[in-house]
């Protein structure tokens, strides 16, 4: 009977291709050796064996390190391992309303279609790209006038552990006007996941995406999810989409590069990081922001953990130079119970001052100096040596302060129209 060539071609589809196996050559917690791969893999290969997988992280003297996905119990020198195909889906509209993890598989329960694969392209060629766009409305009262979050721009969101930087997040979320918002949690609990998720997505679950790996996922797990999520706001804003793009954390994507650099053989040099992790921020912050021609824009917000308000630990000091500001959260405001604990005298929008009007750039030096001047008395305020009278400057900026002070702290300005009208009034009062 002849077969047909339909027939035929599904035959020589399903034959199975010659593949090369490897050896184990030695096993730690996040390293294995393999030889016999170096001439079938590269760096990024997925490489598995029974009961496990890893991936390629360094090729070295014929031998290719691979970091383990898990843990790698039962694994010993002189087992077989063989390269795998990456199991990672590509982005699409079908992903709004879904969460997944980093390699684009569902982790709410539905089938998701794979998608069509694509070449990441790298970061749009800087003198292609549009300038910083209109100022966005946030809901927030110190974001909406002294630190103005405009379409496209790349910001830091600096604080300690419990200051409310989820919180603010969840707002931004909400209130600013986006087509898509894209969630990267990486590195949070289980527990803190679902409440973010719950709460967050609920107001925006038709136009959101949510990639996530939790703290007990592998090193590499928790570094590819930031990489999924920018490639997810890559393909809405390559649609002509506005992408509000929102990580938690950069802090917690440089640990685990750390833990997968160190493992492929690089030294903690720079500050307890290895050297590439500045490159590797870079590249992803890079990536970030305007986009150029008919495609829309990546407006970012990242999440930098600091202990108290030291503003030179070594992520935050990385990524501040890379930011086009930082917003930070400070634990004593938030202990005096005014939230977002936003610091505006430390905080910085490189939009200003072409985000805001003549009139508004000079309420905001007014208000910054009035600020200013209020900070420099509060030792002596504590301290009981202050005297009224002296300096009717000093003295009105140490009245206005505690206004100030409920002003950023109000949940009923919606825009950055009624914030700056309220700010005038609070300002012209106290004159």
């Amino acid at each position: 009977m002849p077969i047909s060539l339909a027939d035929l071609t599904d035959q020589v589809r399903d034959t199975p291709r010659l593949v090369q196996f490897g050896r184990v050559l030695t096993v730690a917690a996040e390293r294995i050796t393999a030889l016999g791969l170096d001439r079938t893999v590269e760096l990024g290969t997925l490489v598995g064996w029974e009961g496990g997988r890893g991936e390629v992280v360094a090729l070295e003297d014929g031998a290719a390190i691979i970091s383990p996905h898990g843990n790698v119990a039962g694994l010993r020198p002189g087992m077989p391992l063989r390269p795998l195909p990456d199991p990672g889906r590509a982005p699409h509209d079908g992903w709004l309303g879904r969460v997944v993890d980093a390699f684009g598989q569902p982790l709410d329960g539905a089938p998701l279609a794979p998608g069509v694969p694509r070449e990441d392209q790298g970061a749009p060629h800087p003198l292609s790209r549009r300038a910083l766009g209109f100022r966005l409305d946030t809901g927030v009262p110190a974001l909406d006038t002294m630190l103005p979050l405009v379409r496209g721009q790349r910001m830091g969101l600096f604080a300690g552990s419990g200051v409310g930087k989820s919180r603010l997040l969840l707002d931004l979320a909400r209130n600013v006007q986006a087509d898509v918002v894209i969630f990267a949690l990486l590195g949070e609990r289980g527990r803190d996941l679902k409440i973010m998720l719950d709460e967050g997505l609920a107001p925006v679950r038709d136009r959101s995406v949510a990639v996530v790996a939790s703290s007990d996922r592998p090193a590499l797990e928790r570094r590819r999810a930031l990489e999924t999520a920018l490639r997810a706001a890559e393909h809405f804003r390559d649609r002509g989409a506005h992408v509000l793009l929102l990580v938690d954390s950069l802090t917690r994507f440089a640990e685990a590069h750390r833990e997968v650099a160190l493992a492929s053989g690089e030294a903690a040099s720079l500050r307890g990081h290895p050297p590439s992790t500045p490159h590797r921020l870079a590249s992803l912050v890079e990536r970030m922001g305007p986009g150029i021609g008919s495609a829309g824009d990546i407006t970012a917000v990242m999440t930098a953990l600091v202990a108290g308000s030291d503003m030179e630990e070594p992520v935050a000091d990385m990524v501040r130079g890379l930011l086009d500001g930082h917003i930070v959260l400070d634990r004593d405001i938030a202990e005096r119970g005014r939230f977002p604990a936003i610091d505006v005298e430390t905080s910085v929008s490189r939009a200003l001052p072409d985000a805001a009007t003549p009139e508004e750039n000079i309420l905001i030096r007014e208000v910054r100096h009035l600020m200013a001047r209020a900070a420099e008395v509060e030792p002596l305020r504590r301290a009981g040596l202050y005297e009224a009278g002296t300096d009717p400057e000093r003295d009105r900026a140490v009245a206005l302060s505690p206004v100030l002070d409920t002003f950023f702290g109000r949940r009923d300005l919606k825009s950055a129209e009624s914030s700056f009208q309220a700010l005038a009034a609070i300002v012209a009062k106290r004159s």
